[in-house]
C-alpha cells in the first residue's frame, strides 16, 4: 500500500550556525557586561562568581557557534575573568593550574553548548523524517 504524505508544511532546514567573529564579538560584550554587573553587584574578588556566570554565558554562544568558535570564546571570556574580576583590576596574570583550570572550564561550557545543539538539531531533523511507528508495516513488507 502506498501512501502519499504532505509535505505542504515544508521540512525545517537546520538553524544554521551563527559566523564565528560574530559570536567572539559577542563573547567580548558579553564576558564584559557580565563582569561589570558581578563586580556592581557583589564587588570584584570573586573569581567563582564569574567563571560561572562566563561559563554560562559560553554555553549560551556555543547554541548557535560552529566548534571552531568555542576556543576563542573560551579565551576571550577567560581574558576578561582574569582582568577584571580578580584584582588587581586590569591586569592580566597566569597563574598556573587556576587559569589552566578556568580555561578548561570556559572551553568546556562553550564545546558542551555546541554539542547540546548539534545532538538537538539532528534529533529533530531525525523525527522529520523517521516514519512514525504507527505507520510501519508490521508484517514486514
Amino acid at each position: 500500500m502506498v501512501e502519499w504524505l504532505s509535505f505542504s508544511t515544508g521540512a525545517r532546514p537546520v538553524p544554521r550556525p551563527v559566523a564565528t567573529p560574530l559570536v567572539w564579538a559577542t563573547a567580548s560584550v558579553g564576558a564584559l557586561l557580565t563582569v561589570a554587573v558581578l563586580n556592581t553587584l557583589v564587588g570584584p574578588g570573586r573569581p567563582s562568581l564569574a567563571l560561572t556566570g562566563l561559563s554560562l554565558l559560553a554555553a549560551l554562544l556555543g547554541l548557535r557557534a560552529h566548534f571552531a568558535a568555542a576556543p576563542g570564546t573560551a579565551v576571550l571570556c577567560w581574558l576578561f575573568l582574569n582582568g577584571f574580576a580578580v584584582p588587581p583590576l586590569g591586569t592580566l596574570t597566569w597563574t598556573g593550574h587556576r587559569d589552566m583550570f578556568w580555561l578548561t572550564c570556559l572551553l568546556a561550557a562553550a564545546l558542551l553548548g555546541t554539542t547540546l545543539a548539534r545532538l538537538h538539531h539532528a534529533h529533530a531533523a531525525y523525527r522529520r523524517v523517521a516514519v512514525p511507528e504507527a505507520d510501519r508495516d508490521p508484517g514486514g513488507l
